[in-house]
């Protein structure tokens, strides 16, 4: 769960007292646990916070005694935060219900759709929409009220590993490759979005097609030597980037299979 609404009133009235370094532990908590939907122990949270001066191990310490309730798993819990994450995930299970069933309808509009004659045949490159959809793919991003879904960093590098297992894997998604998904996914969902509705599995249906593209080519997958006997090999954050990713989708890298 990446977004989470912060309301300043009830913050100030909570917390309006903490000192700096306590403000600053305490959101560094609420970030983590809302980010990896679960709740820390101590040694957790003094890792998730970066926590290394003993003025900054009490801090922590202070924000957990005062804002989280020690469970009998010895995990610190919010009640707010709880609440929360559990009616995420109920809309969750409910926007994957709805991507499915529309999926479902639409492939059955397909299967009853008589081909015209003289009607182009799909287009598999990878700016469509034409595959079928993922079956592993939990689909709980909705767009909300005609809006693009949210970026869904963990689908799509899992679709990576996936479609492209010999390249590099990602070990660390730091803010530079979360900026360069984020702007690829918009512009991939607005493109998208001008000739339908949109929820998040036809982005990263999308994006399994592109992948697959991406394993067409034997320069971008380290097949290609050069003279002194190296191949480049291509990673995620490399593939993002703007110029490079304009340039696979035109097959700029593709002119030996």
């Amino acid at each position: 769960m990446h977004y989470y609404k912060r309301n300043l009133g009830d913050y100030a009235k909570k917390a309006g007292r903490l000192t700096m370094l306590q403000h600053g532990s305490y959101t560094l908590l609420i970030d983590a646990c809302y980010d990896r939907e679960t709740f820390p122990t101590l040694e957790q949270a003094l890792e998730w916070t970066w926590a290394s001066t003993e003025s900054e191990i009490e801090a922590v310490k202070f924000v957990l005694n005062r804002f989280f309730t020690l469970d009998k798993d010895g995990c610190y819990v919010q009640d707010r935060i709880l609440e929360e994450l559990l009616q995420y995930h109920k809309n969750a299970d409910t926007n994957k219900r709805i991507a499915e069933e529309r999926e479902a309808k639409r492939r059955e509009n397909r299967t009853n759709r008589a081909q015209v004659v003289n009607e182009a045949p799909p287009n598999h490159k990878p700016l469509t929409t034409n595959q079928e959809p993922l079956t592993n793919i939990n689909t709980n991003i909705c767009p909300p009220d005609g809006g693009l879904p949210s970026c869904d960093h963990e689908k799509v590098i899992e679709l990576y590993h996936q479609h492209l297992p010999t390249l590099r894997r990602v070990e660390i998604w730091n803010d530079t490759r979360k900026g360069y998904l984020r702007q690829r996914w918009r512009e991939v969902a607005e493109e998208l979005s001008k000739e339908k509705e949109i929820v998040a599995i036809d982005v990263l249906n999308w994006f399994a097609e592109f992948f697959d593209h991406v394993g067409q080519s034997k320069f971008l997958i380290g097949r290609v030597t050069s003279k002194d006997g190296r191949a480049f090999l291509a990673d995620l954050e490399w593939i993002l980037k703007p110029s490079n990713f304009a340039k696979i989708i035109e097959g700029k890298y593709h002119g030996s299979k």
